[in-house]
């Protein structure tokens, strides 16, 4: 795995993370019984992306470095889901019929 790919896995990740990170503990203004004039009854009352990005950070590092060893380990290959057998063999050239 290159650095790039290792950088744009640990991208994808975050923000899978933090998507789900987003909605826990979401108190709106409508559950608060404080709506500010001109926003709606569903915007948050206090919202902390601070402490969003930390549980986000935390959860996502250990999810990432799971997900690259699982890749480096390479004991699962694309050729292992190819039920198709679309691919070439592994050691020998493509052959027609």
């Amino acid at each position: 795995m290159t650095i790039t790919a290792a950088l744009v896995l640990f991208a994808v990740t975050w923000f899978m993370v933090f998507f789900v990170v987003l909605p826990l503990r979401l108190v709106t203004q409508g559950d608060a019984g404080e709506t500010v004039p001109g926003t709606h009854a569903s915007a948050p009352a206090d919202f902390k992306l601070g402490r969003k990005v930390k549980v986000t950070s935390l959860w996502a590092i250990p999810i990432w470095a799971a997900l690259s060893a699982f890749i480096l380990w390479g004991g699962v290959t694309v050729r292992d889901i190819d039920v198709f057998d679309r691919m070439a063999p592994a050691n020998g050239p493509l052959v027609s019929e």
